[in-house]
């Protein structure tokens, strides 16, 4: 098999579960199987009857999903409803030809199902610096064949340049900024200002913006709300708080105190509107 990240990867199905593995993944979606504490569980089983990445659809897109080194693959292949309750919020956020953001997209089970919801009129930008998953992101894309997706290879930072990334474990999806000392497994990547970002992709103002780039949001969006003018602010955004413990500064108070207004929380995400 070849690496996510070969210049030419197998074209899309050629990983398509077998008999097997589709009965178990039936079976998962169908039940309380598709749940957290049991996907690990069922991601083995579907590794043992056959080891390698998966190829199927997902909230109308088309993923290779390497189920067994990422949580985030593992939970939307096996959940067909997976985070769900934020993306509705965010397609209902963002009409047809509509423009959304994907800060810390990882392998695109936000930014493909919202490109396929704006369509060919509309614009997603998709943000992720982490070579190997960008890979990923990448072939999903082409997969579904979005022609409306711009992906960016950057980490959203305060400034325009370089930051150091990695990985705690296999699970990609964890990988975050290192902001003390890194380790042997560091890697550097480019840093952009999401402002920056913004005007470079040619948008006038953003419909909806997820986050998700494991404790580092505030240092993304407080320099941005503080820069940007406010065409460009988001009407609707959906942040993870659950490394809220690892900002400087609460940039979910900093939104409201600017006039978004809470729609929403989820385990892992706050929802928020702009008045």
């Amino acid at each position: 098999m070849k690496p996510d990240n070969d210049p030419s990867p197998p074209a899309f199905g050629a990983f398509a579960p077998n008999a097997a593995q589709a009965a178990i993944i039936s079976l998962a979606r169908r039940t309380g199987l598709k749940r957290g504490a049991f996907r690990p569980w069922m991601s083995r089983l579907i590794d043992l009857l056959r080891s390698g990445p998966l190829d199927v659809q997902y909230q109308g897109a088309s993923f290779r999903f390497y189920h067994q080194a990422s949580a985030t693959e593992r939970g939307a292949l096996l959940n067909p409803d997976y985070n769900i309750e934020e993306l509705d919020f965010l397609r209902k956020h963002t009409p047809g030809g509509g423009v959304f953001v994907d800060v810390g997209a990882n392998v695109g089970t936000y930014a493909m199902p919202l490109a396929r919801h704006v369509g060919e009129r509309g614009t997603v930008i998709a943000i992720e610096p982490h070579p190997v998953t960008h890979a990923r992101l990448a072939f999903n894309n082409t997969a579904s064949r979005f022609s409306q997706a711009k992906l960016v290879a950057a980490a959203v930072g305060e400034s325009d340049g370089e930051l150091m990334i990695e990985t705690d474990g296999d699970n990609l999806g964890a990988s975050h900024i290192v902001t003390g000392e890194a380790s042997g497994k560091a890697i550097r990547v480019p840093s952009l200002r999401l402002q920056r970002i913004l005007e470079q992709a040619g948008v006038t103002h953003v419909d909806a913006l997820k986050i998700d780039i494991e404790g580092y949001e505030d240092r993304a969006l407080i320099p941005f709300f503080k820069e940007a003018p406010q065409t460009l602010w988001p009407r609707a955004v959906v942040i993870e708080h659950l490394s809220k413990d690892e900002w400087l500064a609460d940039c979910i108070a900093d939104m409201l105190a600017r006039g978004y207004a809470q729609a929403g929380r989820t385990r892992s995400n706050t929802l928020l509107v702009r008045g």
